[in-house]
């Protein structure tokens, strides 16, 4: 922690206006007090800015109350945000988008140079862990960066050097108060085991593996932006008004080919880069070699990447506010209030459990609701049947028709129409499968 006040006390200056994201726990309320050394020092301005993300955890308000009133009583402007309401989009995303919204207009309310996030050592491992397992960029497997600059501001992670033992033992030397989030227990969360489980065994091997880590995520930074100058160099002769000239871009080396398709997506989903997969890219790299002249792949936030001739486009598709297309990861929350979740296990056989095989359907799967001519080849039954029709023998409500969810594969072939019939694709637990899908309402999840 020592390190960490000086880079602060070395970066401050007389009179600084610093916003400081505050949840209340252990990691935030480190940075606050760090700060507030500071402030004694050189008199800068602290806004703290906290957000209660509304969800129904217990005790969320308490952590409100108290980031509140620490900040009163020692004279810090506190800024609070109440999230009260999310949409169908994944949840983790949108929350995020809505806190570094709040935090962007405090930035330009009080004229703040900083934003200090709370970020530390372990939160790299874990970050870089997760990618590495999932795929990601070549920037995205670096984790995040200690300092971003945002042209009008920088965001910057003081603590990126520091483990979360070193915090606790900082809070509890200073009798510091902090929370914490009862869902960083639940096994449910990736992050969470990685956390509980994997963390534990690095540090066996080096207690100081957080300092190895984030000079790995240096270096890819550092060959990262090499590579950036060299497609910049070349990106606006095979990329231009969304069209991708595959007669160009296919003379390319594989490795500038690969950056040009990641350049293209991170500047199109931005901060929302995580929803993005390998699978994503290397269907995109197929379509880039097939020999069809028209093809067209779904990814996640309603783009479309479609391939007409010699050219690709990647088109944000106008997004009906009655129409849905999500992509599955982990788990979706529905607009019928159901939830969508991989499994591991599970005994039951009924509709609202499905498992599929990779080798019959395209992964990755979608769920969206019912378009005009939508058919299934149900289970154990030969030929197709139209989802309308499956609709009025359930005796499905037409008001509930429209939102009811269809899971597609990529070739959107329905492959499970949920809580009410399978499709020819749902295997037995006795047959191979790679996935288990269940069905279920949010309020039976265990948040």
């Amino acid at each position: 922690m020592e390190n960490s006040y000086k880079y602060l006390d070395d970066l401050l200056i007389e009179n600084d206006s610093v916003v400081v994201a505050t949840s209340g726990g252990p990691d935030s309320m480190a940075l606050l007090y760090l700060l507030l050394q500071i402030k004694e020092k050189k008199n800068i301005e602290i806004i703290c800015a906290h957000v209660n993300h509304n969800t129904g955890r217990t005790g969320q308000l308490e952590e409100q109350e108290y980031v509140e009133n620490y900040c009163k009583n020692n004279n810090i402007n506190c800024e609070t945000l109440i999230i009260t309401n999310y949409g169908d989009d994944n949840f983790e995303s949108e929350a995020r988008n809505k806190r570094y919204e709040f935090f962007k207009t405090l930035i330009d309310k009080y004229k703040a140079k900083y934003l200090f996030t709370a970020h530390h050592g372990d939160d790299l491992i874990e970050t870089i862990l997760m990618r590495i397992v999932r795929g990601s960029t070549l920037k995205g497997y670096s984790g995040f960066s200690k300092v971003v600059d945002m042209n009008e501001y920088k965001i910057i992670r003081p603590l990126i050097n520091v483990t979360k033992d070193e915090i606790i033992k900082f809070l509890e030397k200073n009798n510091i108060k902090y929370f914490v989030d009862s869902t960083n227990l639940d096994d449910n969360y990736t992050r969470n085991r990685y956390r509980k489980y994997i963390l534990p065994k690095l540090k066996e091997e080096d207690k100081n593996v957080h300092n190895k880590f984030y000079k790995f995520s240096n270096t890819l930074l550092l060959y990262n932006e090499y590579i950036e100058k060299q497609v910049k160099n070349i990106i606006e002769d095979v990329y231009k008004n969304n069209l991708l000239d595959l007669d160009k871009f296919n003379d390319l080396e594989y490795v500038l080919k690969l950056k040009i398709i990641y350049f293209i997506l991170e500047n199109i989903y931005q901060d929302d880069l995580n929803l993005i997969t390998d699978n994503h890219v290397n269907n995109i790299l197929e379509l880039t070699n097939s020999n069809k002249a028209n093809l067209k792949i779904y990814l996640p936030n309603n783009l479309i990447v479609n391939k007409k001739y010699n050219n690709i486009e990647f088109k944000l598709e106008e997004e009906n506010i009655d129409d849905y297309d999500i992509e599955l990861i982990e788990s979706v929350i529905l607009p019928n209030n159901y939830e969508i979740k991989m499994i591991d296990s599970i005994n039951s056989d009924s509709n609202y459990v499905c498992r599929l095989s990779k080798e019959e359907v395209l992964f990755p799967i979608r769920i969206r609701n019912r378009r005009d001519g939508d058919k299934m080849i149900i289970k154990g039954l030969n030929g197709s049947k139209k989802i309308k029709d499956i609709f009025i023998n359930e005796k499905i409500d037409k008001d509930l028709r429209d939102n009811w969810p269809i899971v597609v594969d990529s070739n959107d072939n329905i492959v499970w129409l949920p809580g009410l019939k399978k499709s020819k694709f749902d295997k037995t637990k006795e047959e191979k499968y790679d996935i288990i899908l269940k069905y279920q309402k949010k309020e039976d999840i265990h948040e």
